[in-house]
């Protein structure tokens, strides 16, 4: 089965409201097997709407509709699709009730427009709304299916879980449902992913694997089709082992909300914590990992060492370091990590040093130049991990180079941390 979302309102075409109603409802479609393929937004206009709707219908099984239910004369969703499908607007007598009973039980007067709220195709399918004054509703006729929800997200979103997604699975030809399993990447561009596992996504049916780029990392979605969650799984589980065998060393998890959130968990199963220590970052690797609930129990605390004076009080940077190599540089690095960890007692030190621009950089040492450093002393066997890694992140493409820099920057310091983890 087919679906396409149409967002109504002006104001999400003029950018007044963000449009969360088609991500939500895109997510929650494919956790069911229902495939999107067209997503749109029109503004509260009766013919455009029913231009919108029969381009919709003309190549859905279904078209879900949010917005436009509401008591004002430019609310029209119910009345464009009924004059669609040739049906007359009735009364919905249950609906009028639950109206008076909102508005007696907050002390309001309900004014007579009001009402419109009740005003229902003839035969369709009501979705109580115990959340506003809206009801959402169904019409099924011709082989084709719209369904109409309320706008407002904390009305949409919970209508949709207790209501329309029974009515939809019960719906459904097909009753298999969809699983996916996120593989998450880092170290790995799109387009070297691609190249890696082009054959395999190319080929892939049932699962597919779908690479989606994100700030500083890549995602692989793993989807398989299948009558069960089991079904899936077992069917998911062979194309994730290939794909680890291929890119292995770039995978730092599989359904983990994000790096911080893998770092933290990492930190937690080990019984180990951390300290950081942040020149050109400015607190970003501490503000990421602080995020996580929990995180108080591994992270330490750390030092924004933006001057030199705070790098040698703090974190005992040498003076002789900084003035033969820079505060920018390998040797910084490494001595930023271990003061880092020694003077706040933890088990791993993360450090970051470099230009993040616009001005500042050289020749040798241009804007987007950063060194990461990592130190880590075993408890128990003295063992030591000492290491920088050298990054080059200038991006002129970007009007917001800067902070591009320093957030892919704290990602490289918390994939280190990974890595030693």
């Amino acid at each position: 089965m087919t679906c396409e979302i149409l967002c109504v309102g002006t104001e999400l075409l003029l950018g007044n409201i963000v449009n969360t109603n088609a991500a939500f409802l895109s997510r929650e479609l494919a956790a069911i097997g229902i495939f999107t393929y067209h997503q749109s937004v029109v503004g509260d206009n009766s013919k455009r709407l029913k231009e919108s709707l029969e381009l919709s219908l003309s190549r859905s099984d279904m078209v879900i509709i949010t917005g436009g239910l509401g008591p004002t004369y430019d609310d029209l969703t119910k009345e464009t699709v009924a004059d669609y499908f040739g049906l007359k607007m009735q009364m919905h007598a249950e609906s009028l009730e639950r109206l008076k009973k909102f508005f007696l039980q907050f002390n309001r007067e309900m004014t007579p427009n009001n009402e419109k709220q009740a005003m229902m195709p003839e035969g369709c399918t009501v979705f109580v709304n115990n959340y506003g004054t809206a009801p959402g509703l169904a019409v099924v006729k011709d082989g084709k299916t719209v369904i109409m929800l309320p706008g407002p997200p904390r009305e949409m979103e919970p209508i949709y879980r207790e209501e329309v997604k029974p009515f939809l699975q019960e719906l459904k030809r097909d009753k298999n449902i969809l699983v996916s399993k996120t593989i998450h990447v880092f170290g790995m561009g799109e387009s070297a992913l691609e190249y890696k596992l082009h054959d395999m996504m190319e080929k892939s049916l049932n699962p597919t694997v779908a690479p989606y780029a994100k700030e500083a990392e890549v995602e692989l979605r793993v989807t398989a089709s299948g009558a069960d969650e089991t079904e899936c799984a077992n069917l998911i589980a062979p194309a994730i082992d290939k794909i680890e065998s291929e890119i292995g060393e770039f995978i730092y998890g599989i359904d983990v909300k994000s790096l911080q959130n893998a770092v933290v968990t990492k930190l937690r199963g080990k019984n180990l914590t951390l300290a950081t220590a942040e020149s050109c970052t400015g607190g970003l690797v501490g503000k990421r990992i602080t995020e996580i609930s929990g995180c108080s129990e591994v992270y330490l605390g750390g030092i924004i060492s933006y001057d030199n004076s705070v790098k040698m009080r703090q974190l005992n940077v040498s003076e002789d370091t900084l003035r033969q190599y820079g505060a920018v540089s390998e040797q910084t690095s490494l001595e930023m990590c271990q003061g880092a960890a020694e003077n706040l007692g933890a088990d791993i030190g993360v450090s970051t040093t470099g230009i993040a621009g616009p001005g500042g950089g050289s020749a040798d040492k241009p804007v987007g130049l950063v060194y990461v450093g990592v130190y880590f002393k075993n408890r128990e066997t003295g063992e030591k991990v000492h290491k920088a890694v050298k990054l080059n992140l200038a991006r002129n493409m970007y009007k917001d180079e800067r902070e591009m820099i320093r957030y892919t920057a704290s990602s490289h310091a918390l994939y280190e941390v990974l890595k030693i983890l």
